[in-house]
């Protein structure tokens, strides 16, 4: 696609001429808004739990609150995106992201915090697939369009990262509600910068406009329910007509959801998608890869803070040889693709990852950085950098044209959901655990007792890290071109 191409539906105010390098330097400091916000309150939920006086078991809702609305609206938001004009839904998206922010940092009761970050979520859910739409109509398909994927595929993992060092430095100097205030000012200078470096454009349509609201509005509930359930499983126990009956309900509103994407004549996600093995099987591996990235996140921040006694911002500069080890990772795989399948080069990224959690696991409560929480983290990062880039290639293997914004969104639906969802099962399962180990009020006791909890986290984690490494290698042979 040409650049000329990229301009068609402009809007009056579009810029002049179109400069990518600037493009891509606009929409990777929006997405990385996204990003950061997964991760950037991890390193800051032990100050925010003191300050709001939060309970253990209603703490993981401050980060899945945001990924379940944000997983659940992103096929809505790329439909939205390609109908009313791709660079008109990223400022709205950023307006509502950033008006949500202000809530959260001036929240001062738990549910308007959970709430704001649910608003978030519904913000983030516009601007991320207009973001990547705009960046693919504006690069032309071959070298430079594989170039500019491959820093956006990067950015995933290196974003990550600093969100939780930039969590921490908040945290330990203006304070936790910091980092949502920092948001503001972002989203603000998107909105002014916008008309002046993206050019408008959406799709052409040939019939009435149509928006799968009923589909949304299913996904969305369904993972919603399917998250709070979870969470009071924690206190209400897994064999209670409450739990029962709020997983039975989630199974319904997702079963209605598929029953709605079959009938209507303009879905959502148009099932026939599914057919791609490659797509199908990189969703699923995707999904579970990024419920153990998000318990290692959540969880090793609680641990380094709760356990080892590290305040915010010495967790956050002990992710910084993490942040490293992703660039790296991601640096080998886009070398590896080109030469080997996509399945042997995520295959090992995820063998990686798994190998640094089952060692989280067995960390005692008194272990030294360098030697025992160190090695870990190297593996772990090294692992997920080596996996996002064969994850996306193998993604939009044989997608056509026509539904490859479908292709997009999905990936990221299921990167998102699988992180929301994945970090509430495995709160269930440690809150569960560090509760029946509390023996007795000391503080060496509550510390023992988080430590098991939290190797129990580590260990799940490390099941879905395994488990995303069997599925991809059910990958049909997929490599990159040069």
């Amino acid at each position: 696609m040409s650049l000329t191409a990229a301009r068609r539906g402009s809007a009056p105010h579009a810029p002049a001429a179109v400069r990518p390098g600037l493009v891509l330097a606009f929409l990777c400091v929006v997405q990385s808004m996204v990003y950061l916000d997964v991760t950037i309150v991890n390193v800051a939920l032990p100050s925010l739990q003191r300050g709001l006086g939060m309970a253990d078991g209603d703490l993981q809702l401050v980060v899945t609150a945001y990924g379940t609305v944000l997983g659940g609206f992103l096929l809505l938001g790329g439909r939205l995106a390609d109908m009313l004009g791709r660079r008109r839904l990223l400022r709205a998206g950023m307006a509502l992201f950033g008006a949500a922010s202000l809530a959260a940092g001036l929240a001062h009761e738990p549910a308007l915090l959970i709430a704001a970050r649910a608003v978030q979520g519904l913000g983030a859910a516009l601007t991320a697939p207009a973001a990547l739409s705009a960046l693919t109509t504006t690069f032309p398909e071959g070298a430079e369009r594989n170039k500019a994927l491959g820093i956006w595929g990067a950015l995933a993992g290196v974003a990550s990262v600093v969100g939780v060092l930039l969590g921490g430095l908040l945290t330990q100097g203006p304070g936790w509600r910091w980092i949502f205030f920092i948001n503001v000012p972002v989203a603000l200078a998107a909105l002014v910068l916008a008309p002046r470096v993206l050019p408008e454009s959406r799709a052409a349509h040939d019939g009435p406009r149509r928006f799968d609201a009923a589909g949304a509005a299913g996904l969305t509930a369904g993972l919603l329910l399917l998250i709070f359930t979870l969470d009071q499983a924690v206190t209400a126990g897994w064999a209670t007509a409450r739990t029962v009956g709020g997983l039975a309900g989630a199974a319904l509103l997702l079963a209605a959801f598929v029953a709605v994407e079959l009938r209507t004549a303009a879905p959502l996600l148009p099932m026939r998608i599914f057919r791609l093995r490659a797509l199908r099987t990189a969703n699923i591996g995707a999904m579970l890869m990024l419920g153990a990235m998000g318990t290692l996140f959540f969880f090793a921040s609680l641990f380094m803070q709760q356990v080892l006694g590290y305040d915010a911002l010495r967790t956050g500069l002990a992710y910084v040889p993490l942040a490293v080890a992703v660039i790296v990772g991601a640096g080998l795989a886009s070398g590896l693709v080109t030469k080997l399948p996509a399945r042997v080069v995520l295959a090992t990224g995820l063998a990686l990852a798994t190998a640094g959690l089952l060692l989280l696991a067995r960390l005692p409560v008194d272990a030294g950085y360098a030697g025992r929480v160190l090695p870990p983290f190297l593996l772990v990062g090294a692992g997920l950098g080596m996996s996002f880039v064969p994850l996306q290639i193998a993604a939009a293997f044989g997608v056509t044209e026509r539904e490859s914004g479908v292709a997009a969104g999905l990936i990221t639906t299921s990167q998102e959901a699988g992180g929301a969802v994945g970090v509430a099962v495995v709160s269930t399962a440690a809150f569960t655990r560090i509760g029946h180990a509390v023996s007795g009020p000391s503080e060496s006791g509550l510390r023992a007792a988080r430590a098991s909890g939290f190797h129990e986290a580590f260990l799940i984690g490390a099941g879905f890290a395994l488990a995303a490494l069997l599925v991809a290698l059910l990958l049909p042979t997929v490599r990159a071109q040069d």
